[in-house]
């Protein structure tokens, strides 16, 4: 098939004017709702339901694929599906990955349903949401999830508590995230099934492609749901060496991106083997198969603005598909997306593209219309259905416009996590794009390089407009802290990590456990749902390694002949604590905790009225400073 670089898409849509949303610059933007209470795109023969699996990868971006032009990486499987699909040509994701996880799983706003940030406990995907593993749950499907899941690694936010029959997982968002099992590598983890750890061989992307086969071949029968999410190509950029090698000494590859690309490689060998055993199962023709990537890219270009390295630049080194931005940038870089849609029974194929303005949350609804899965009740989804034009080919959306922010602030203070109005967001109708206070024309401008705001400034005041009716109305549950739930019918122990905390900078990563990265004034909320006394275990180091609080851990054990793994977290310092003591703060209760130099923990047994209470731990040091304590578990206090 041919190559389409970012220029090359938007020069078509200005030829062309586009099918759906991409025929007007003055498109109103509107929240759609939709009832979708029967089926009426109802496309499988037979009556016979199909099978759905996504596949989505973590940070590989739009140009992170040789079917979208990238000179250097080879993605032969990847191709021949883009090739094999429809494809979305203006198809956007949020700029991190828990916000578009969780419009995935919803199809609504990100925002609205909870989730903007990627830690802090603003990754919990609220309480009440319907998830698409519900829908599709209750319409008889069998489902599962393998990978990454990112929005939530406690009861109720866990994905086996969110729809999903069967579930294997790493915690947090990337493998050797705090919430993650200590030592997680990439190579021969434990992850959880279904809530408890399970020691598995093998390299990751592998590990989640093995167990989508042998969940297919337990649900051949059908009908299935099947979310394939890979951590890989998220750095670290650990990869067995046999993929990275072939890109080592590649001119304009540099060694971090040859393993990025050898992790892309990996995803790619996967898809062609598991495509190749659908077919040999006779599950090919009546499996609809959507594959997207979640935000820009991490690590596929170097980008520059004004000489120097910035998130929001052009692309200096590496490929970016001729984009501006990559991830965590509102520029088309960080948002744009691949999204491949493949079904042979319901006609989605042959390479075909769909040039309408659509998103994440369009999913859910469309695979809704095209499964003929019926409601048990409504759902107000913000995406809507593109069933009729995937079949039809063309057949308008309607004219729409559509917000993306990035509220992430790694290394700053994060206070109570709320959103921050006007922070990095990009309003999206027809041709234009407002990215804060700049207005891009795409079918002249497509790398965003002209800002003509001056130029339309009429332009420019009706998207500021749009924008502030979208925070208006997506801002309604801000106030909700989605806490951690204390009910022991459904989670006895409760692990709280510094990944959840609020405050201070967040220390997402065992690396930061290890360097012992300083928490001032940190806090989390608990939900106690059933009041009685509780034991709150407090410790620097997790469960699974008996090591004392202020002792230090060794680095992980690698043979690189084999594995390919960064040097600077092999090697990364595992600094001491001198603690003398540990505080616990809960609600009204105060207590603090002398601990001597052998002890790994300390523990503290308090009574817990039910309702919201705000919660804190501490490690004290001997000269009386202190930092928050890395992990904390509350369970009864109680043997039972």
């Amino acid at each position: 098939m041919s190559t389409i670089t970012g220029v090359a898409r938007f020069r078509d849509l200005a030829r062309f004017g586009g099918h759906g949303t991409q025929i007007s610059g003055c498109a109103m933007m509107t929240i759609v709702t939709i009832l979708v209470v029967a089926c009426e795109v109802a496309l499988a023969s037979g009556g016979t339901k199909p099978n759905v699996i996504i596949v989505i990868t973590d940070d590989q971006g739009y140009g992170d694929m040789s079917c979208h032009g990238n000179p250097y990486l080879v993605t032969p499987e990847i191709d021949k599906l883009a090739s094999d699909s429809v494809r979305l040509a203006d198809f956007h994701v949020d700029p991190t990955c828990s916000p578009t996880r969780a419009a995935l799983m919803t199809g609504r706003y990100s925002t609205r349903v909870g989730v903007w940030l990627t830690y802090g406990s603003r990754h919990h995907l609220q309480r009440d949401e319907i998830t698409i593993a519900d829908v599709f749950g209750d319409a008889g499907y069998r489902t599962a999830i393998f990978g990454k899941w990112h929005l939530g690694d406690n009861y109720p936010f866990r994905p086996h508590d969110r729809g999903f029959d069967e579930t294997l997982i790493h915690g947090g968002g990337m493998i050797g995230e705090t919430p993650d099992y200590w030592n997680n590598d990439y190579y021969d983890d434990v992850y959880f099934r279904n809530g408890k750890p399970e020691s598995v061989e093998g390299y990751c992307t592998d590990v989640w492609f093995d167990e989508s086969i042998k969940f297919i071949d337990r649900n051949k029968e059908g009908p299935f749901l099947l979310v394939l999410s890979t951590n890989a190509p998220h750095g670290p950029l650990h990869v067995p060496a046999k993929y990275s090698q072939k890109y080592r000494g590649e001119s304009g590859v540099n060694a971090e991106r040859a393993c990025f690309y050898g992790m892309i490689d990996c995803i790619d060998e996967n898809l062609g083997r598991l495509r190749t055993h659908l077919s040999e199962s006779n599950l090919d023709r009546n499996t609809i198969i959507v594959f997207l990537n979640d935000n820009g890219t991490g690590h596929g270009a170097l980008l520059k603005k004004d000489g120097k390295g910035n998130r929001d630049g052009w692309a200096e080194a590496g490929f970016n598909a001729n984009l501006r931005g990559r991830k965590a940038s509102a520029y088309e870089g960080g948002h744009r997306a691949a999204c491949f849609i493949h079904w042979p029974e319901g006609g989605l194929v042959s390479g075909r593209e769909f040039d309408g303005l659509t998103a994440h949350f369009d999913l859910m609804p469309t695979l809704i219309d095209l499964c003929g899965v019926q409601l048990k009740k409504p759902i107000q989804f913000d995406g809507v259905s593109i069933a009729r034009s995937l079949k039809k080919g063309d057949e308008r959306v309607g004219p729409r416009t559509l917000v993306v922010h990035h509220q992430g602030r790694f290394g700053k203070r994060l206070g109570d996590g709320m959103p921050i109005y006007g922070k990095d967001f990009s309003v999206m109708s027809g041709k234009w794009r407002l990215v804060g206070k700049e207005l891009y024309d795409l079918y002249a401008d497509p790398e965003q390089r002209t800002d003509v705001a001056a130029v339309h400034p009429e332009v420019e005041a009706r998207l500021v407009k749009e924008y502030e009716s979208w925070w208006a109305d997506v801002s309604t549950g801000f106030e909700n802290p989605n806490a951690f739930i204390i009910d022991p019918s459904k989670q006895r122990v409760v692990k709280v990590t510094s990944q959840n905390l609020l405050g201070d900078n967040v220390a997402y990563s065992q690396h930061h456990v290890r360097n012992a990265m300083k928490l001032k004034d940190c806090w989390t909320w608990l939900d106690v749902k059933e009041q009685g006394i509780y034991r709150f275990t407090v410790r620097r180091w997790p469960m699974e390694i008996d090591v004392a609080l202020s002792a230090t851990t060794p680095g992980h054990a690698i043979d690189q002949a084999r594995h390919e793994m960064d040097n600077k977290l092999i090697n990364y310092p595992s600094l001491p604590i001198d603690v003398k003591a540990v505080q616990l703060c809960i609600g009204n209760i105060e207590q603090t905790m002398l601990v001597g130099a052998d002890a790994s923990q300390a523990q503290f047994v308090v009574p817990l009225k039910s309702g919201l209470q705000r919660f804190s731990c501490n490690l004290v040091t001997a000269d009386g400073r202190s930092t928050a304590a890395y992990y904390a578990y509350i369970e009864p206090a109680s043997d039972e």
